[in-house]
């Protein structure tokens, strides 16, 4: 009785052991194509947004609610300033336009200072979504090619990852370097997020300060009709420190060359 019990048991686990396996393998697709749900939805987003939101996120909107939102942030002054964050996180995290007029009304908001805080702080929360929503999707698989891959390509990968956080400030403080693409590249080929977030925090603030600081004259600007003069970033005074911090950045990278061709 017992044996032809334990038989029976056995037959049973036979019948159904090929059953999760199968279960198992077909899962295994699915999880593959998930994976790559968070950086779809942030690129069809930004399709949508910028289509759709262009004629929102402007001065203009700014210019005729400046009233309500000033009294709002007179009266709920932390409430404001959480709303203004979260907006300029998802404004950030699914690249839609208008970045530089929310920089510069965190300015017109809330001050150089505390603008600056709030700009820097939303935009390097929303900048890691974009990070890490490639790396979950792209970026594991490219990153696993680039790994095994030899020749021109081994040789760009060692550089990057010899010179990871000079390459990331260098991305961050170079003036023609658009923003989304500072965000993706570095999560395509592999860097640490940690050494991401470090370069995004410290090297969006030369140029937070700047638009921050065209945001607190943005009510003058306003009183005389006028639209905000963004051509300022491009003066001497402005770009030359913003280079200079370049240099300073790229420095390693040099002295990292030369000491190569020497030992060489």
């Amino acid at each position: 009785m017992r044996g032809a019990l334990t038989a029976h048991v056995g037959c049973k686990m036979k019948r159904t052991k090929p059953d999760s396996v199968m279960s198992d393998t077909t899962q295994t697709p699915r999880s593959g194509l998930t994976r790559h749900i968070p950086l779809l939805v942030i690129l069809a987003v930004a399709a949508l947004g910028f289509f759709m939101l262009g004629d929102y996120l402007t001065f203009e909107t700014l210019r005729d609610n400046r009233e309500a939102l000033l009294e709002w942030r007179d009266t709920h002054y932390w409430s404001m300033a959480a709303v203004f964050i979260a907006v300029y996180i998802v404004i950030v995290a699914f690249s839609l336009p208008g970045a530089a007029v929310a920089s510069m009304t965190g300015g017109f908001l809330f001050g150089l200072f505390a603008g600056t805080v709030f700009n820097v702080f939303a935009a390097t929360i929303g900048a890691s979504a974009i990070f890490l929503a490639a790396r979950w999707g792209l970026g594991e698989s490219l990153t696993a090619r680039l790994e095994s891959s030899e020749g021109t390509i081994k040789k760009l990968k060692d550089g990057l990852r010899e010179n990871e956080i000079s390459v990331l400030f260098l991305l961050r403080l170079v003036p023609v370097v658009p923003f989304f693409v500072a965000n993706l590249v570095p999560a395509l080929v592999g860097v640490k997020f940690r050494n991401f977030l470090i370069t995004t925090a410290l090297g969006i603030i030369p140029g937070g300060i700047v638009y921050t600081w065209i945001g607190v004259g943005l009510g003058g600007v306003f009183d005389r009709g006028g639209t905000p003069d963004v051509s300022l970033l491009w003066e001497p005074f402005v770009i030359g420190p913003i280079l200079g911090l370049c240099v300073l950045a790229a420095l390693p990278i040099v002295i990292k060359a030369l000491r190569g061709k020497k030992d060489a």
